[in-house]
This record gives structure tokens, C-alpha cells and sequence, in this order.
């Protein structure tokens, strides 16, 4: 497997090098990267640039109409929150891009997206899977599945495989993802007749002892927190530490090899629906791999191993289909590249991606993983789908 990942390392840098010896001499296509790379949604944000990063390394250049343009990534962090996202918006505003990529996190979506509105220019969220993203507008477009869908696919997974009738579930007080996630599982695990109680916690918290407590006092058989990572470790590791034996179900935010590490030594069963399974496509997996081998920064930012996340590859997916976009538009003019936007289509390595009446991608199926309490890894338990 080593021998094979430096051979695949050394291909990709010979393209590399030339497709970025060409490109110096090209003309420049922006595209917009909206991602926390700060906060309590950097480290997913991160991730999730990754896969954008990699794919530009990947395809340096797009030929529009008859013009080949070097593209350029303009990054913008929104800090994970509501209130920073509005100048990190403006920021991609400012450099003219042709179209955006993101965000990691539903609110902060939601929180630029009227900027982007506002000057025209398309957005296509990666893994923001609340509906509020795309609904009632005609320029937020995603590659991704959408919190009915997840909830209802966690909930039928926690009633009908795990045998679970009482669900605890915990967010973060006004959160759209954690809070609207909630409320989809909520709904349909009700409606297969199990019961559900509901908490909530202030941001920055960082002891939740007493909502797992408040777990065993209502005899939950689940405890389901669709929250950040840098909250889901926590919440794994004061479990662990309380004894508790009960399973732990997330979305796909808990999808990091950093949440599978919290894991690593204690008998919680930790269940997460994601985008993407690790070995499902072998050219990608090995060309990230070897990519992030070559780059200390890249191994940082994706926690310090070579383990891809769901993100990752809706990273990735999501900037072939901006590309694909300018190339149907004919043009780099946001507005154009808007309008062509709704008749795209590609095969992605997540599978394939083409958009509804709302934006949405057309997604009927979601991977379920458990994380390996000895080795620290996820390991894939269904492809499941929604009746």
C-alpha cells in the first residue's frame, strides 16, 4: 500500500507541477471559499476545505467557452458563527468571485447568504444540510443530503437496527443544524413510536455532566447529539468517564477522525450517517492520501492522519461542480454561471449530483459508520435509504 501510494504521489506531482507551469500564464477564474477555518466548527471547516484544496490541485485549470482560466481559491472564514459570516460574505463580495463553495455549519450558510444574493453570485453549499439553505431562494444550490432525510434515516437506523424506544437527544441552543436535526429525528422517531426528550446547552460550554445525567434519569436507550466536533469529543469523552453504555448517534458534523478518537478506549458505541465511505472510490482515497503525505499543513488541518472524512469528499465534489458550471455557462460572470447552475450534472466521487426545483441535490441514500473503540478508525455498517 506504501509503494503504491508514493507512485500515485509522484504522478500526481509531475501533473501538478506542469498544470501549474501552464496556468501561470492563464487568465484567473475566483472561486469563493466560505469555510470556518476558527471556532467551534474550524476543525470540520477545515476538513471540508480540504477536499476543495485537493480537488484544485487536482484540476488547476477549467476551460470556459474558448478560454482556459487558472482558478484561484480566495478564502474567507467565518468563524463558525452567525455573526462573523456576514464580513467573511462581504470579503468574497469584494474579490469578485465567480461563484462560492459552503459553508460547514447551516447558520453561517444561512447568515451569508444574503450577501451573496445580493451581488449575484451563486453559492453551492457542501454538507450545510438544513432545508432553510436553499428554500425560498434561487442562488444556494448544495451537493449534499438535507436534515429530513438524515433525521428520518438516524431514526428509523436507532428504532429499527438498535431496538431503541427512548432517545435523549442534546444541541446547542440556537444552532440551526443541531436544533433542526433534532427536531427531523424527533419527528420521525415519534412517529415509529418511541419517545423522545429533548436538552439543550449554552454555547462554549465545556461540562455535560449534567445532560448526561439527565440521560440515564430518563432511562434513555440513545443519546443523540448532531453537534460540532469540537463539542462532540467532549460529550464522548464525559460519557465514557460516567459510565455510560448507552449508544451515542450523530450526523454527519460527527463524521472526523478526531470524534472516532474520543472513542478510542471506551466501550461508547458511537453511530454516524455521513456523505462518503473510505474506500469507496480507491483513485480518490489514494490520491488524497498521498497528497496529504507531502503536506505537513494538509495533515494538520485534517487532525493529524490520513483518515477522509464525509466532508473531504463533498469538498471535493462540490468544486468539479462548480467547475462544471462555468463550463456550461460559457462565461465567468457570476450571473451566467447562476443561471446555468440548475441543468448541471456530474458523476462525483460521493456519487451522482444533479439538483431539484429547490437547489437541492437529488440524494437517496446516506452511509452509516461505527466507530472502532480498539483502533480508533470508523468502519462502514450500511448504505441505508429511506422507505
Amino acid at each position: 500500500m506504501k509503494k503504491i501510494a508514493m507512485i500515485v504521489l509522484a504522478l500526481i506531482l509531475a501533473l501538478s507541477c506542469a498544470a501549474m507551469a501552464v496556468a501561470e500564464d492563464l487568465p484567473v477564474v475566483k472561486i469563493g471559499v466560505f469555510e470556518p477555518a476558527s471556532g467551534d466548527s474550524g476543525a470540520g471547516g477545515k476538513q471540508e476545505t480540504l477536499g476543495v484544496q485537493y480537488a484544485n490541485r487536482v484540476a488547476p485549470t477549467v476551460k470556459v467557452g474558448d478560454t482556459e482560466y487558472k482558478v484561484e481559491l480566495v478564502m474567507a472564514d467565518n468563524g463558525s458563527s452567525a455573526d462573523k459570516a456576514p464580513s467573511a460574505a462581504q470579503k468574497l463580495v469584494s474579490e469578485n468571485v465567480s461563484i462560492v463553495l459552503g459553508s460547514y455549519g447551516s447558520g453561517v450558510s444561512i447568515a451569508g447568504s444574503e450577501y451573496f444574493k445580493n451581488a449575484n453570485i451563486p453559492a453551492i453549499g457542501l454538507t450545510c444540510t438544513n432545508p432553510q439553505v436553499t428554500a425560498g431562494n434561487s442562488h444556494y444550490f448544495r451537493v449534499c443530503f438535507l436534515d429530513p432525510f438524515q433525521g428520518t434515516v438516524l431514526a428509523n437506523y436507532a428504532f429499527k437496527e438498535l431496538g431503541a424506544k427512548t432517545a435523549y437527544c442534546l444541541g446547542e441552543a440556537g444552532n440551526d443544524y443541531d436544533q433542526g436535526l433534532i427536531k427531523f429525528f424527533q419527528e420521525a422517531f415519534t412517529g415509529l413510536g418511541g419517545m423522545v426528550y429533548t436538552d439543550s446547552f449554552q454555547t462554549n460550554n465545556s461540562d455535560f455532566t449534567s445532560f448526561l445525567s439527565n440521560a440515564q434519569m430518563y432511562g434513555a436507550d440513545l443519546i443523540f447529539c448532531p453537534v460540532s466536533i469540537a463539542y462532540s469529543t467532549q460529550i464522548v469523552s464525559q460519557a465514557a468517564s460516567q459510565g455510560i453504555s448507552i449508544p451515542v448517534l450523530g450526523g454527519d458534523t460527527l463524521d472526523s477522525n478526531v470524534v472516532a478518537a474520543a472513542a478510542k478506549g471506551t466501550s461508547i458505541d458511537l453511530i454516524v450517517t455521513t456523505f462518503y465511505q473510505e474506500g469507496a472510490n480507491a483513485e480518490f482515497d489514494n490520491g488524497f492520501k498521498a497528497w496529504l503525505a507531502e503536506d505537513a499543513e494538509a495533515l494538520t488541518n485534517n487532525g493529524g492522519n490520513d483518515m477522509i472524512a464525509g466532508v473531504t469528499c463533498m469538498g471535493y465534489d462540490g468544486y468539479m461542480t462548480a467547475l462544471a458550471a462555468l463550463q456550461a455557462a460559457g462565461s465567468i460572470d457570476s450571473a451566467a454561471v447562476m443561471a446555468a447552475l440548475p441543468a448541471v450534472e456530474i458523476d462525483g466521487v460521493s456519487g451522482h449530483i444533479a439538483f431539484d426545483e429547490t437547489g437541492d441535490a437529488i440524494r437517496t441514500s446516506a452511509f452509516v459508520k461505527k466507530a472502532n473503540n480498539e483502533t480508533g478508525d470508523w468502519e462502514f455498517v450500511a448504505e441505508q435509504t429511506v422507505e
